[in-house]
């Protein structure tokens, strides 16, 4: 999920550059979305033996996506065209930087709580590496699907999954469709998916909740603030700041080093597996001639995954107003937080990735994420440093569930544009996409729970 739920589209040479009044369209928009989101508040039902929970970030997520399909049908002043859609995915890499702080804040403070986890976070990576092959590539055979199986279930296909993919077998491959499928379907459902499935495993009562925070730190940012709103959401306040804490560490660890594990580990098993397990479960859908996987008819690489490059200071900064101006709102509708006191850390927050931004911008090689991490985790320890506490006093106030509100509204225009392509797919292999996307969550949870 970033780490993001998606990015900006590639660049478009023909066409002029998106005017000021459209990019203030709109983060305007994007206000009102929160704003009627947190006002709406959450939303609990019964679901057998568990219970949805259904969150602000996710009304503001399907009123986003909503709000990109009806753009023919609003008067311009409204209208969300398709490149301001493409403009809102870029400006949602900027928007995440703000959330890794604030979880890397509370990272720091929590610190003897974290230690206290021990080996159950390094144990758990195994089940996010392995957990998304364990129930998606059987089924994925099952299904009929081919070699797509092994790019759509080695991993939850987020960015860094898509360069091993296309280094090892090229993106135009069989493997290079389905890693694109299982993006794309991650992209346009992961989020709304795993906040219903984390919200109801949670219900259930079964597992530690520090095991369910390991499970949603899946490496994607939009995706671990789904599953953790939904588990914090039935948690006390004592105990939700120690379950942030430890998925913010875990979504850290998985991002870093589940690259690693997914290179050298749950891919090669999984092309592996599946030249053992596809000539037996193959047989189950085998009728004389290949079935359709609807991966296939996926369009090339080129132009279906945003480009990786970052906004201009301009856009940066206007991201920066909105998530102020929106954490803030959140802030004050749902916590009851006045709105002079998340201004103060709001601009702390701000602060810490200006200065980590503009190092990155003297050091073009600095992995942005991972030292932005780093700092906050440092600056959040109490004491250390001599203004960490002043840190911490400000920026404590501001409640993460704030930050998810803004983040999924972004999402849910990348929803918007994204959803033609997700037409595509095939009913098969998004069934599968979020097979796997549910086995790194379950898998890295019953890991943990091993261990507590």
């Amino acid at each position: 999920m970033t780490s993001s739920a998606s990015l900006a589209p590639p660049p478009l040479v023909s066409q002029a550059p998106l005017s000021l009044g459209a990019k203030v369209r709109l983060l305007g928009v994007v206000l009102v979305i929160v704003t009627l989101a947190e006002s709406l508040g959450p939303l609990q039902f019964n679901l057998g033996p568990g219970k949805v929970v259904l969150l602000p970030m996710l009304w503001a997520l399907l009123m986003a996506a909503v709000w990109g399909l009806a753009q023919g049908r609003l008067p311009g002043a409204l209208a969300i065209s398709t490149r301001l859609q493409g403009l809102a995915g870029a400006l949602l890499n900027a928007a995440l930087l703000l959330f890794v702080v604030k979880l890397s804040l509370t990272v720091g403070s929590a610190l003897p709580m974290i230690r206290q986890a021990g080996w159950a976070l390094f144990f758990q990576e195994f089940g996010h590496a392995l957990g998304t092959l364990a129930l998606g590539l059987p089924l994925a055979l099952l299904l009929g699907i081919k070699r797509e199986a092994v790019g759509a279930t080695f991993s939850v296909g987020r960015e860094g999954n898509l360069v091993i993919i296309g280094e090892k077998y090229g993106m135009a491959s069989a493997e290079g469709r389905g890693v694109l499928a299982e993006y794309i379907t991650g992209t346009v459902l992961g989020a709304l998916f795993i906040a219903v499935l984390a919200g109801f495993v949670t219900s259930l009562n079964v597992f530690d909740p520090r095991s369910l925070a390991m499970g949603a730190g899946v490496g994607s940012g939009s995706l671990m603030a789904a599953a953790l709103g939904a588990i914090t959401a039935q948690l006390p306040p004592e105990q939700a700041k120690e379950v942030t804490a430890i998925a913010a560490t875990s979504n850290l660890l998985t991002a870093v080093v589940g690259f690693y594990f997914t290179l050298f580990l749950s891919l090669p098993l999984c092309a592996w597996l599946y030249e053992r397990l596809e000539p037996v479960l193959g047989r189950v859908t085998r009728r004389g001639r290949q079935p359709q996987t609807g991966a296939a008819e996926l369009p090339a690489m080129d132009g279906a995954v945003p480009s990786m490059h970052g906004l201009s200071l301009p856009d940066t900064v206007l991201t920066w107003a909105l998530m102020v101006a929106s954490v803030m709102i959140g802030n004050a509708i749902s916590h009851r937080v006045p709105l002079w006191v998340s201004l103060e850390g709001m601009l702390i927050v701000v602060a810490i990735v200006a200065v980590v931004g503009a190092a990155k911008r003297l050091l073009p090689r600095m992995p942005l994420v991972l030292v932005l991490s780093i700092v906050a985790t440092v600056v959040g320890i109490p004491g250390l440093l001599p203004f960490s506490d002043t840190v911490l006093t400000l920026t404590t106030p501001l409640n993460f569930m704030a930050f998810t509100t803004p983040v999924l509204a972004l999402a849910g225009f990348s929803v918007a544009k994204d959803l033609p392509l997700f037409r595509r797919l095939g009913w098969r292999i998004v069934v599968v996409s979020l097979t796997a996307t549910a086995g790194t969550f379950l898998g890295a949870t019953l890991i943990a729970e091993f261990f507590h």
